[in-house]
Protein backbone atom coordinates (compact mmCIF):
# COMPACT_ATOMS: atom_id res chain seq x y z
CA UNK A 1 0.00 0.00 0.00
CA UNK A 2 1.29 3.47 -0.85
CA UNK A 3 0.97 6.12 1.85
CA UNK A 4 1.69 9.75 0.97
CA UNK A 5 2.44 12.06 3.90
CA UNK A 6 2.04 15.77 3.16
CA UNK A 7 4.40 17.73 5.40
CA UNK A 8 7.76 16.83 6.91
CA UNK A 9 7.39 18.31 10.39
CA UNK A 10 7.30 16.24 13.62
CA UNK A 11 3.74 15.01 12.94
CA UNK A 12 4.51 14.07 9.33
CA UNK A 13 7.77 12.33 10.24
CA UNK A 14 6.16 10.23 12.99
CA UNK A 15 3.27 9.39 10.65
CA UNK A 16 5.74 8.22 8.01
CA UNK A 17 7.75 6.21 10.57
CA UNK A 18 4.71 4.35 11.93
CA UNK A 19 3.27 3.77 8.43
CA UNK A 20 6.70 2.57 7.24
CA UNK A 21 6.85 0.01 10.04
CA UNK A 22 3.67 -1.57 8.64
CA UNK A 23 5.67 -2.42 5.47
CA UNK A 24 3.92 0.25 3.41
CA UNK A 25 5.55 2.24 0.64
CA UNK A 26 5.76 5.68 2.30
CA UNK A 27 6.57 9.00 0.64
CA UNK A 28 6.87 12.35 2.43
CA UNK A 29 6.17 15.43 0.31
CA UNK A 30 7.76 18.49 1.96
CA UNK A 31 7.50 21.87 0.29
CA UNK A 32 10.61 23.33 1.98
CA UNK A 33 14.17 22.36 1.08
CA UNK A 34 14.40 20.08 4.13
CA UNK A 35 12.23 18.46 6.79
CA UNK A 36 11.74 19.74 10.33
CA UNK A 37 12.47 23.45 9.87
CA UNK A 38 10.04 24.47 12.61
CA UNK A 39 11.33 21.71 14.91
CA UNK A 40 14.79 23.28 14.69
CA UNK A 41 13.61 26.57 16.21
CA UNK A 42 11.48 25.10 19.02
CA UNK A 43 12.63 25.82 22.57
CA UNK A 44 14.89 28.60 21.23
CA UNK A 45 16.82 26.03 19.21
CA UNK A 46 17.09 23.59 22.13
CA UNK A 47 13.85 21.65 21.40
CA UNK A 48 11.52 21.06 24.33
CA UNK A 49 10.89 17.47 23.19
CA UNK A 50 8.02 16.61 25.54
CA UNK A 51 7.00 16.74 29.21
CA UNK A 52 7.97 14.27 31.94
CA UNK A 53 4.45 14.39 33.43
CA UNK A 54 2.44 11.18 33.40
CA UNK A 55 0.71 10.91 30.01
CA UNK A 56 -2.67 11.07 31.82
CA UNK A 57 -1.76 14.58 32.96
CA UNK A 58 -1.29 15.83 29.40
CA UNK A 59 -5.02 16.30 28.73
CA UNK A 60 -5.49 19.10 31.35
CA UNK A 61 -2.59 20.91 29.64
CA UNK A 62 -4.43 20.95 26.30
CA UNK A 63 -7.10 23.67 26.61
CA UNK A 64 -7.92 23.26 22.90
CA UNK A 65 -9.97 20.02 22.64
CA UNK A 66 -7.72 17.93 24.88
CA UNK A 67 -10.19 15.04 25.24
CA UNK A 68 -9.94 14.33 21.53
CA UNK A 69 -6.36 13.13 22.17
CA UNK A 70 -7.00 10.29 24.66
CA UNK A 71 -6.41 7.52 22.09
CA UNK A 72 -3.48 9.26 20.39
CA UNK A 73 -1.67 9.88 23.69
CA UNK A 74 -2.21 6.22 24.67
CA UNK A 75 -0.87 4.97 21.31
CA UNK A 76 2.38 6.95 21.50
CA UNK A 77 3.49 8.38 24.83
CA UNK A 78 6.24 10.71 26.03
CA UNK A 79 8.23 7.60 27.01
CA UNK A 80 7.93 6.31 23.43
CA UNK A 81 9.47 9.43 21.86
CA UNK A 82 12.27 9.42 24.45
CA UNK A 83 13.03 5.75 23.64
CA UNK A 84 13.01 6.45 19.89
CA UNK A 85 15.53 9.28 20.33
CA UNK A 86 17.72 7.23 22.70
CA UNK A 87 17.89 4.49 20.07
CA UNK A 88 19.72 7.02 17.87
CA UNK A 89 22.01 8.30 20.59
CA UNK A 90 20.03 11.30 21.80
CA UNK A 91 20.09 11.41 25.60
CA UNK A 92 17.58 13.65 27.36
CA UNK A 93 17.39 15.69 30.57
CA UNK A 94 14.52 16.87 32.73
CA UNK A 95 14.43 20.61 33.44
CA UNK A 96 12.26 22.98 35.47
CA UNK A 97 8.53 22.60 34.84
CA UNK A 98 8.87 18.92 33.78
CA UNK A 99 10.36 19.97 30.43
CA UNK A 100 12.39 17.35 28.56
CA UNK A 101 15.32 18.62 26.45
CA UNK A 102 18.18 16.84 24.65
CA UNK A 103 21.27 16.76 26.86
CA UNK A 104 23.16 18.47 24.03
CA UNK A 105 20.66 21.40 23.96
CA UNK A 106 20.61 20.96 20.16
CA UNK A 107 17.31 20.57 18.32
CA UNK A 108 19.34 19.39 15.31
CA UNK A 109 20.18 16.18 17.21
CA UNK A 110 16.44 15.46 17.62
CA UNK A 111 15.81 16.09 13.91
CA UNK A 112 18.75 13.89 12.85
CA UNK A 113 17.45 11.04 15.03
CA UNK A 114 14.04 11.22 13.34
CA UNK A 115 15.68 11.33 9.90
CA UNK A 116 17.73 8.21 10.77
CA UNK A 117 14.54 6.42 11.84
CA UNK A 118 12.84 7.43 8.56
CA UNK A 119 15.78 5.98 6.65
CA UNK A 120 15.53 2.70 8.58
CA UNK A 121 11.83 2.55 7.73
CA UNK A 122 12.73 3.07 4.03
CA UNK A 123 10.66 6.25 3.79
CA UNK A 124 11.25 8.29 0.64
CA UNK A 125 11.47 12.06 1.20
CA UNK A 126 10.73 14.45 -1.64
CA UNK A 127 11.62 18.03 -0.67
CA UNK A 128 10.71 21.20 -2.63
CA UNK A 129 7.43 19.42 -3.36
CA UNK A 130 4.33 21.49 -2.75
CA UNK A 131 1.00 19.64 -2.85
CA UNK A 132 -1.59 21.62 -4.75
CA UNK A 133 -4.44 19.08 -4.77
CA UNK A 134 -5.59 15.83 -3.19
CA UNK A 135 -7.33 13.62 -5.76
CA UNK A 136 -10.45 11.69 -4.86
CA UNK A 137 -12.77 9.24 -6.55
CA UNK A 138 -16.17 9.89 -5.04
CA UNK A 139 -15.42 10.14 -1.32
CA UNK A 140 -12.16 8.22 -1.35
CA UNK A 141 -8.54 9.34 -1.75
CA UNK A 142 -6.72 8.14 -4.89
CA UNK A 143 -3.67 10.41 -5.12
CA UNK A 144 -2.07 13.83 -4.92
CA UNK A 145 -0.89 16.46 -7.37
CA UNK A 146 2.24 18.33 -6.36
CA UNK A 147 4.54 20.93 -7.82
CA UNK A 148 8.29 20.39 -7.96
CA UNK A 149 9.34 23.93 -7.07
CA UNK A 150 12.90 23.47 -8.37
CA UNK A 151 12.06 21.98 -11.77
CA UNK A 152 8.82 24.00 -11.89
CA UNK A 153 6.88 20.92 -13.03
CA UNK A 154 3.62 19.39 -11.85
CA UNK A 155 3.55 15.71 -10.87
CA UNK A 156 0.76 13.28 -10.03
CA UNK A 157 1.33 10.60 -7.40
CA UNK A 158 -1.13 7.73 -6.88
CA UNK A 159 -1.88 6.99 -3.22
CA UNK A 160 -3.97 4.50 -1.25
CA UNK A 161 -3.82 6.69 1.85
CA UNK A 162 -2.92 10.35 2.40
CA UNK A 163 -1.87 11.88 5.72
CA UNK A 164 -2.21 15.67 5.87
CA UNK A 165 0.36 17.06 8.34
CA UNK A 166 1.10 20.54 7.00
CA UNK A 167 1.12 22.36 10.35
CA UNK A 168 -0.67 25.59 11.19
CA UNK A 169 -0.16 29.19 10.18
CA UNK A 170 2.50 30.42 12.62
CA UNK A 171 6.17 30.94 11.69
CA UNK A 172 5.39 30.98 7.95
CA UNK A 173 9.10 31.15 7.08
CA UNK A 174 9.37 27.52 8.22
CA UNK A 175 6.66 26.47 5.76
CA UNK A 176 3.58 26.74 7.99
CA UNK A 177 1.51 28.95 5.73
CA UNK A 178 -1.93 27.40 6.26
CA UNK A 179 -2.13 25.72 2.84
CA UNK A 180 -3.25 22.47 4.54
CA UNK A 181 -6.44 24.24 5.61
CA UNK A 182 -7.17 25.07 1.95
CA UNK A 183 -6.67 21.42 0.90
CA UNK A 184 -8.90 20.16 3.72
CA UNK A 185 -11.60 22.76 3.07
CA UNK A 186 -11.67 21.89 -0.63
CA UNK A 187 -12.51 18.30 0.37
CA UNK A 188 -15.45 19.39 2.51
CA UNK A 189 -13.89 19.88 5.93
CA UNK A 190 -14.88 22.68 8.24
CA UNK A 191 -11.98 24.86 9.42
CA UNK A 192 -12.56 26.50 12.81
CA UNK A 193 -11.32 30.06 13.37
CA UNK A 194 -7.53 30.34 13.06
CA UNK A 195 -5.97 32.37 15.88
CA UNK A 196 -2.46 32.82 17.31
CA UNK A 197 -1.76 30.82 20.46
CA UNK A 198 1.29 30.70 22.73
CA UNK A 199 1.87 34.25 21.64
CA UNK A 200 3.38 37.33 23.34
CA UNK A 201 0.89 39.86 24.70
CA UNK A 202 0.90 43.57 23.90
CA UNK A 203 0.40 46.06 26.75
CA UNK A 204 -1.18 49.48 26.88
CA UNK A 205 1.79 50.85 28.87
CA UNK A 206 4.22 50.72 25.93
CA UNK A 207 6.78 53.17 27.33
CA UNK A 208 6.96 51.22 30.62
CA UNK A 209 7.47 47.93 28.74
CA UNK A 210 10.06 49.55 26.47
CA UNK A 211 12.04 50.68 29.53
CA UNK A 212 11.99 47.09 30.83
CA UNK A 213 12.64 45.43 27.45
CA UNK A 214 14.73 42.26 27.77
CA UNK A 215 14.27 41.98 31.54
CA UNK A 216 13.62 38.34 32.42
CA UNK A 217 11.86 37.66 35.72
CA UNK A 218 12.20 34.19 37.24
CA UNK A 219 10.03 32.70 39.97
CA UNK A 220 7.32 35.36 39.81
CA UNK A 221 3.60 34.92 40.29
CA UNK A 222 1.28 36.16 37.56
CA UNK A 223 -2.46 36.76 37.69
CA UNK A 224 -4.78 37.85 34.88
CA UNK A 225 -7.78 39.69 36.26
CA UNK A 226 -10.99 40.88 34.63
CA UNK A 227 -10.99 44.48 35.83
CA UNK A 228 -14.73 44.73 35.15
CA UNK A 229 -15.81 42.19 37.77
CA UNK A 230 -12.42 41.72 39.54
CA UNK A 231 -12.55 37.98 38.82
CA UNK A 232 -9.39 35.93 38.42
CA UNK A 233 -9.05 34.59 34.86
CA UNK A 234 -5.73 32.75 35.05
CA UNK A 235 -2.72 32.42 37.36
CA UNK A 236 0.69 30.81 37.09
CA UNK A 237 4.17 30.83 38.59
CA UNK A 238 7.49 30.83 36.77
CA UNK A 239 9.36 32.85 34.19
CA UNK A 240 8.35 35.83 32.06
CA UNK A 241 10.11 38.53 30.07
CA UNK A 242 9.32 42.12 29.03
CA UNK A 243 9.37 42.94 25.32
CA UNK A 244 9.50 46.33 23.59
CA UNK A 245 5.70 46.54 23.62
CA UNK A 246 4.51 43.96 26.13
CA UNK A 247 5.25 40.66 27.83
CA UNK A 248 6.33 37.16 26.82
CA UNK A 249 8.04 34.09 28.31
CA UNK A 250 6.70 30.64 29.31
CA UNK A 251 4.02 31.75 31.81
CA UNK A 252 2.72 34.49 29.48
CA UNK A 253 2.62 32.21 26.43
CA UNK A 254 0.58 29.60 28.32
CA UNK A 255 -1.69 32.37 29.61
CA UNK A 256 -2.35 33.48 26.01
CA UNK A 257 -3.72 29.99 25.20
CA UNK A 258 -6.11 30.35 28.13
CA UNK A 259 -7.09 33.97 27.37
CA UNK A 260 -8.06 32.99 23.82
CA UNK A 261 -10.93 31.01 25.27
CA UNK A 262 -12.30 33.70 27.59
CA UNK A 263 -15.80 34.82 26.61
CA UNK A 264 -15.84 38.20 24.82
CA UNK A 265 -12.05 38.46 25.14
CA UNK A 266 -11.67 40.83 22.17
CA UNK A 267 -14.22 43.23 23.69
CA UNK A 268 -12.53 43.05 27.12
CA UNK A 269 -9.12 43.77 25.58
CA UNK A 270 -10.50 46.68 23.57
CA UNK A 271 -12.02 48.20 26.72
CA UNK A 272 -8.77 47.79 28.76
CA UNK A 273 -10.43 45.32 31.12
CA UNK A 274 -7.67 42.68 31.23
CA UNK A 275 -5.08 43.36 33.90
CA UNK A 276 -1.83 41.45 34.38
CA UNK A 277 -0.68 41.52 38.01
CA UNK A 278 2.91 40.42 38.68
CA UNK A 279 3.95 39.36 42.17
CA UNK A 280 7.66 40.13 42.19
CA UNK A 281 8.10 38.50 45.62
CA UNK A 282 5.70 35.52 45.66
CA UNK A 283 7.70 33.66 48.33
CA UNK A 284 7.07 36.47 50.84
CA UNK A 285 3.73 37.37 52.42
CA UNK A 286 2.92 41.07 52.63
CA UNK A 287 3.82 41.02 56.33
CA UNK A 288 7.21 39.33 55.75
CA UNK A 289 7.96 41.59 52.76
CA UNK A 290 7.18 44.67 54.85
CA UNK A 291 9.71 43.52 57.46
CA UNK A 292 12.24 42.99 54.68
CA UNK A 293 11.68 46.54 53.34
CA UNK A 294 11.98 47.98 56.88
CA UNK A 295 15.26 46.05 57.34
CA UNK A 296 16.65 47.46 54.06
CA UNK A 297 15.45 50.97 54.89
CA UNK A 298 17.10 50.77 58.32
CA UNK A 299 20.36 49.69 56.70
CA UNK A 300 20.21 52.49 54.09
CA UNK A 301 18.50 55.14 56.28
CA UNK A 302 20.83 57.95 55.26
CA UNK A 303 20.72 57.14 51.54
CA UNK A 304 18.40 58.60 48.94
CA UNK A 305 15.43 56.39 48.02
CA UNK A 306 16.84 55.73 44.53
CA UNK A 307 19.96 54.15 46.10
CA UNK A 308 18.11 51.90 48.53
CA UNK A 309 16.53 49.31 46.22
CA UNK A 310 19.54 47.47 44.80
CA UNK A 311 19.08 44.40 46.98
CA UNK A 312 15.32 44.30 46.50
CA UNK A 313 14.97 44.64 42.72
CA UNK A 314 16.73 43.97 39.41
CA UNK A 315 18.57 47.12 38.27
CA UNK A 316 16.24 47.66 35.29
CA UNK A 317 13.16 47.74 37.54
CA UNK A 318 14.38 50.36 40.01
CA UNK A 319 13.56 53.44 37.96
CA UNK A 320 10.04 52.32 36.91
CA UNK A 321 9.21 51.27 40.50
CA UNK A 322 10.41 54.66 41.85
CA UNK A 323 8.30 56.45 39.25
CA UNK A 324 5.17 54.39 40.01
CA UNK A 325 5.65 54.62 43.80
CA UNK A 326 5.34 58.45 43.66
CA UNK A 327 8.14 58.63 46.27
CA UNK A 328 10.65 61.34 45.24
CA UNK A 329 13.85 59.57 44.18
CA UNK A 330 16.08 61.94 46.16
CA UNK A 331 14.04 61.61 49.37
CA UNK A 332 16.07 60.29 52.31
CA UNK A 333 15.06 56.75 53.27
CA UNK A 334 14.56 57.73 56.93
CA UNK A 335 11.97 60.30 55.79
CA UNK A 336 9.76 57.81 53.90
CA UNK A 337 6.34 57.55 55.55
CA UNK A 338 4.52 54.33 56.45
CA UNK A 339 1.91 55.04 53.73
CA UNK A 340 4.66 55.49 51.12
CA UNK A 341 6.27 52.23 52.26
CA UNK A 342 2.90 50.45 51.98
CA UNK A 343 2.46 51.79 48.44
CA UNK A 344 5.88 50.41 47.54
CA UNK A 345 4.94 47.04 49.05
CA UNK A 346 1.75 46.89 46.96
CA UNK A 347 3.76 47.70 43.84
CA UNK A 348 6.10 44.77 44.52
CA UNK A 349 3.21 42.38 45.13
CA UNK A 350 0.91 43.71 42.40
CA UNK A 351 3.03 45.26 39.65
CA UNK A 352 0.37 45.77 36.98
CA UNK A 353 0.06 46.34 33.25
CA UNK A 354 -3.02 46.39 31.03
CA UNK A 355 -3.20 43.84 28.21
CA UNK A 356 -4.28 45.48 24.96
CA UNK A 357 -4.08 42.67 22.39
CA UNK A 358 -2.51 39.39 21.34
CA UNK A 359 0.68 39.43 19.28
CA UNK A 360 0.26 38.53 15.60
CA UNK A 361 0.22 35.01 14.19
CA UNK A 362 3.82 35.34 12.93
CA UNK A 363 4.96 35.65 16.56
CA UNK A 364 2.82 32.73 17.75
CA UNK A 365 4.45 29.41 18.56
CA UNK A 366 1.35 27.53 17.47
CA UNK A 367 -2.03 28.05 15.86
CA UNK A 368 -5.36 27.60 17.63
CA UNK A 369 -8.16 26.40 15.37
CA UNK A 370 -7.96 24.17 12.32
CA UNK A 371 -9.66 21.07 10.93
CA UNK A 372 -12.85 20.53 12.93
CA UNK A 373 -12.27 17.48 15.17
CA UNK A 374 -15.96 16.52 14.83
CA UNK A 375 -15.06 15.44 11.29
CA UNK A 376 -12.09 13.31 12.39
CA UNK A 377 -12.10 9.86 14.05
CA UNK A 378 -10.11 10.33 17.27
CA UNK A 379 -9.07 6.64 17.38
CA UNK A 380 -7.51 6.60 13.90
CA UNK A 381 -7.16 10.28 12.83
CA UNK A 382 -9.08 9.36 9.65
CA UNK A 383 -11.42 11.89 8.11
CA UNK A 384 -15.13 11.15 8.50
CA UNK A 385 -15.68 12.99 5.21
CA UNK A 386 -13.09 11.41 2.87
CA UNK A 387 -12.06 7.75 3.18
CA UNK A 388 -8.29 7.20 3.26
CA UNK A 389 -7.49 10.78 4.32
CA UNK A 390 -5.88 11.26 7.73
CA UNK A 391 -4.80 14.29 9.77
CA UNK A 392 -1.88 14.81 12.15
CA UNK A 393 -0.43 17.64 14.21
CA UNK A 394 -1.15 21.33 14.24
CA UNK A 395 -3.53 21.26 11.27
CA UNK A 396 -6.10 19.82 13.70
CA UNK A 397 -8.11 22.08 16.00
CA UNK A 398 -6.09 21.09 19.09
CA UNK A 399 -3.54 23.19 20.98
CA UNK A 400 -1.79 23.11 24.34
CA UNK A 401 0.16 25.17 26.85
CA UNK A 402 3.96 25.45 26.67
CA UNK A 403 6.10 22.67 28.10
CA UNK A 404 6.48 20.13 25.28
CA UNK A 405 2.77 19.30 25.03
CA UNK A 406 2.30 20.59 21.47
CA UNK A 407 5.21 18.53 20.14
CA UNK A 408 3.80 15.46 21.90
CA UNK A 409 0.47 16.12 20.16
CA UNK A 410 2.36 16.10 16.85
CA UNK A 411 4.13 12.78 17.60
CA UNK A 412 1.03 11.06 19.00
CA UNK A 413 -1.43 12.10 16.29
CA UNK A 414 1.19 11.41 13.60
CA UNK A 415 1.93 7.94 14.96
CA UNK A 416 -1.81 7.18 15.27
CA UNK A 417 -2.50 8.27 11.68
CA UNK A 418 0.45 6.19 10.46
CA UNK A 419 -0.50 2.92 12.16
CA UNK A 420 -4.03 3.18 10.83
Amino acid sequence: MRVVVIGGGPAGMLAAISAGKQNNEVIILEKMEKCGKKLLITGKGRCNITSSLDIQEFIPNVPGNGRFLYSAFSNFTNKDIIELLKKHGVKVKNERGNRIFPESDRSLDVLNALLKELKECKVEIKTNSQVIDIQTDGEEVIGVIYKDTIANTTQTLKADKVILATGGKSYSKTGSTGDGYTLAKKLGHNITEIRPSLVPLICKETSLCKSLEGLSLRNVGIKFINNENKKLIYEDFGEMVFTKNGVSGPTILSASAHLLRVKNIEKLLKEDKILLQIDLKPALSEEVLDKRIIKDFTEFKNKQFKNSLDELLPKKMIEPIISLSKIPEDKRVNEITKIERQNLLQLLKKFSVTIKEFGNIEEAIITAGGVDIKQVNSSTMESKVIKGLYFAGEILDVDAYTGGFNLQIAYSTGYTAGIN
